[in-house]
């Protein structure tokens, strides 16, 4: 026995497959991470597959890697929101794991002569679970990596965050940038993290090894009104 999944394609995987959708037979009882394990077989796909943090949705409704599939469900894979305005931009808010070389590897540039990088990683507690507004948080980041570029006149600045739950020792945010000097890079990458710790609609709750939790408290977002004013 076994089932039938359609794999909606969009941006890059659209364009290396040359469609819209794939088809895919699975085994009965099988998962999102088994569907991802049988697109990177697909020629079109191999090698992107696996680099590409995406963000997966089954029906319509955000996914793990872990979520069941079943007959006819659809799944979609989306590709990070990077820079529009500018090819030397890049973001992404992904669920999946972040690499700090392939960071550094877009944000390369023949002009540049310093290269800053900033890891901010779980600490003293089991786990940090991420919850994300993706969509406006891709949106907010985009800008703020984009002001920062501009700004401080850097070569490339790219930044990208986790959702989900992070293990003590993995990095949840990334940021690298390049700038023909060090003064301009250390510059940027600092407003850049600052700024999105501080703007995007991103929050954590801590989670010890006996399971007990406490959610962080965080800054007002610029432009927030009080509730008491929203009474008035």
């Amino acid at each position: 026995m076994g089932m039938t999944v359609t794999v909606r394609l969009f941006a890059i995987l659209r364009e290396r497959a040359a469609a819209d959708s794939v088809q895919l037979e699975l085994p009965d009882g099988a998962t999102v991470a088994d569907a991802l394990a049988a697109l990177a077989e697909l020629p079109s796909l191999a090698g992107l597959i696996e680099r590409l943090p995406v963000q997966m949705a089954v029906n319509r409704d955000y996914a793990s890697p872990q979520t069941p599939l079943s007959q006819d469900d659809e799944l979609a894979l989306i590709p990070p929101v990077s820079g529009g305005a500018s090819e030397h931009v890049h973001v992404a808010v992904t669920e999946a794991a972040l690499s700090l070389d392939s960071l550094v590897a877009r944000v390369s540039d023949p002009r540049a002569g310093a290269i800053v990088t900033f890891q901010g990683v779980t600490r003293e507690v089991a786990r940090l679970d991420y919850e994300a507004y993706s969509e406006m948080a891709c949106e907010r980041i985009e800008a703020i990596v984009e002001e920062c570029l501009e700004t401080h006149g850097l070569c490339a600045a790219a930044a990208e965050h986790r959702f989900g739950s992070v293990a003590l020792g993995e990095p949840s945010v990334i940021v690298a940038v390049s700038a023909p000097h060090r003064g301009e890079a250390f510059c940027g990458a600092r407003e850049m993290i600052d700024r999105i710790k501080a703007e995007a609609p991103i929050w954590k709750v801590e989670v010890q090894a006996d399971g007990s939790s406490r959610r962080v408290e965080g800054s007002p977002a610029p432009g927030a009104v009080p509730s008491e004013r929203l009474e008035r």
